[in-house]
This record gives C-alpha cells, sequence and structure tokens, in this order.
C-alpha cells in the first residue's frame, strides 16, 4: 500500500525544491518512518554531505503542508510518521 504522494507502508515523502532539488539530485524520495523531528537535518546531512550549511539552513520545512521547526523537540519527539509529506522549501527570489 501506498500514500497519496507516493511513499510506500513504512516510510514517509520527502520532496525537494529548487536547489534541494538540484543538491540532491533529486525531486522525492521515499524515508523510513518514523524518524524524529530533529534529526531530519542531520539524515539528510549523513546522505548529502555540505547540505546543512549549502541549503538546510535557509529552507523553509513543511510536513503535511504545515510549517515546522526542524530543530524542535528531540529524539523522543515529535515524529514524522508513516506517509506524513515533508517539503525542503529553499527561499526563491522574484524580481
Amino acid at each position: 500500500m501506498t500514500s497519496v504522494s507516493g511513499a510506500p507502508r513504512g516510510h514517509f515523502s520527502l520532496l525537494y525544491f529548487a536547489s534541494a532539488s538540484s543538491y540532491t539530485g533529486k525531486d522525492y524520495e521515499a524515508w523510513p518512518a518514523p524518524l524524529p523531528l530533529s534529526k531530519l537535518f542531520t539524515e539528510l546531512e549523513s546522505k548529502y554531505p555540505g547540505i546543512q550549511s549549502r541549503i538546510l539552513d535557509s529552507c523553509l520545512i513543511t510536513v503535511n503542508l504545515g510549517y515546522v521547526d526542524p530543530g524542535a523537540g528531540d529524539a523522543s519527539g515529535p515524529f514524522i510518521e508513516e506517509f506524513d509529506e515533508v517539503a525542503i522549501i529553499p527561499p526563491v527570489s522574484s524580481g
């Protein structure tokens, strides 16, 4: 079974936009759930070295379309759960 966003059972969807997509070479990944929100950036940095300083430090993060603070909580929660949709949204300029 998969969620509407395509994550298989036991996973959540991680969506990359703009420079985050360019950095990872992906628009989407399925990650194992649950994951403490506070560990998201650490896990991303482990998989994509340098992403923290180059991309994540200036990004907004949403979970199920609601903005969150990725530094909130600790290993005991809050958690990104199965079938959640997490988006990494870098700053966008317009002119």
